[in-house]
């Protein structure tokens, strides 16, 4: 969600084959690329020779279309990893852009400071052996092992130049983090110095996935702009999937499982949103974002306070509460298929809230009355019981409300990650 709950939606295509054209001088080499519904999962299934462990999500953000366009110029954005690993690979989505994507050098840091490196740590990313690579549109590339170490909770700063004039970006519009950006190619350098320009986005960067020697699988939180951590502090890591990670990591005993945050601001489980950087629905989105990334063994499924408050119902209808219950069928089932434990969640109060009238806080409650008693989860946390003001159940309680009566603040964000129950999540 994000101001009044930003709605679109941008999900799952077709499973289908396509080719991935890399270039290098004269090479001609063509590499057949994974269907986007799995992209993540099946490339990473390969095993690595420089690295040992379960390959994992350590980060990945949901894409979405409708980012800016770029002309020779570096973006170096900063990865921050939900656990420690090595034998890193990165994950460059083209999904949501309508035209081919050219880029000519890739590297990957050690972040120091801001938009500079820690000196000697900069590797070469290379796809099949290349630097210089075109992705059709529609289309994602996933990297080589590139040989670099990650700590749970570091960050690493991923740069890549592209040479010409991109169309409309795949990107992730909220990161609630900095990214940097420089006229010309200075995607190897440890300074920053090139680097004038700064915004709060992610740009074709859709993952990073390493070898874990400890976690055995990815957690997946999916939602809305309460995931994606909105009115969370920048630069921080304050979401919940952040604290959830730091929790996991905290012991006792090794880290068992990464976290990933596939959370997309506005999204809506049932229907798309008119704003396209919003994202396609849950839906479309639940099979690429969710189930195909590395190592997924769960799901958090956080997600409908969206389809509640702007009345979105199918086939543009009024919204009920069995929509949405229909909407989770769909999801679990899809989950189940592909052998993945999804744990639901209940929604949180908005009194207060332009999204809250007496109608739809019936849908709410009612919606999160199937999710404690249905069964029909592997698991529920209730958020709403943990968030909600003890004096007036269908508000945020002020400790934790932002300020807009549906984001938690920073303190409440932790209060949510606080609230799971670490035995619901399989290893």
């Amino acid at each position: 969600m994000s101001p009044q709950e930003r709605s679109t939606t941008t999900g799952r295509r077709p499973r289908r084959s396509a080719l991935l054209s890399v270039f290098g001088a004269l090479t001609g080499l063509v590499l057949t690329a994974v269907p986007l519904s799995t992209a993540h999962a099946a490339s990473a299934a390969t095993p690595s020779s420089q690295s040992k462990g379960t390959r994992v999500s350590a980060w990945s953000p949901s894409m979405t279309t409708g980012g800016p366009s770029f002309t020779d110029q570096t973006i170096r954005m900063v990865a921050h990893s939900s656990v420690s690993g090595s034998g890193a690979r990165i994950t460059l989505s083209n999904r949501y852009s309508t035209t081919p994507l050219e880029v000519s050098a890739v590297d990957v840091a050690v972040q120091a400071s801001g938009g500079e490196a820690t000196r000697g740590t900069t590797r070469n990313i290379t796809f099949g052996g290349l630097r210089h690579l075109t992705i059709p549109a529609g289309e994602e590339a996933v990297s080589d092992v590139v040989p670099i170490t990650v700590s749970a909770g570091e960050n690493l700063l991923v740069s890549l130049y592209v040479p010409g004039t991109t169309g409309t970006s795949t990107w992730h519009s909220d990161a609630f983090d900095t990214t940097y950006i420089a006229s010309g190619n200075h995607a190897g350098d440890d300074s920053a110095a090139a680097f004038g320009t700064t915004t709060t986005s992610w740009y074709y960067l859709a993952g990073l996935d390493v070898a874990s020697p400890t976690a055995r699988g990815t957690v997946v939180a999916f939602g809305d702009s309460i995931t994606d951590g909105y009115h969370s502090s920048t630069g921080t890591y304050s979401r919940w999937p952040d604290f959830l990670g730091r929790r996991l990591g905290a012991g006792p005993g090794p880290q068992r499982l990464s976290v990933v945050d596939a959370g997309i601001g506005g999204n809506r489980v049932l229907t798309d949103v008119p704003n396209l950087w919003q994202g396609v629905s849950a839906l479309k989105r639940f099979g690429h974002d969710a189930l195909g990334q590395p190592g997924v063994k769960n799901v958090i499924l956080f997600e409908g306070i969206n389809d509640i408050g702007n009345n979105a119902g199918p086939d543009g209808g009024p919204l009920t509460a069995q929509d949405l219950v229909d909407g989770y069928r769909t999801l679990i089932d899809e989950a189940h298929a592909a052998h993945v434990h999804v744990i639901g969640a209940t929604l949180m109060p908005d009194q207060g809230n332009g999204y809250y009238t007496p109608a739809a806080e019936a849908i709410r409650q009612g919606v999160n009355q199937w999710i404690r008693t249905s069964g029909a989860f592997d698991g529920v946390i209730d958020f709403d019981r943990t968030m909600r003001d003890p004096a007036n159940p269908a508000a945020l309680n002020p400790a934790y409300d932002s300020g807009d009566h549906i984001h938690p603040d920073d303190q409440g964000m932790k209060a949510m990650a606080d609230a799971i129950d670490l035995r619901l999540l399989r290893s």
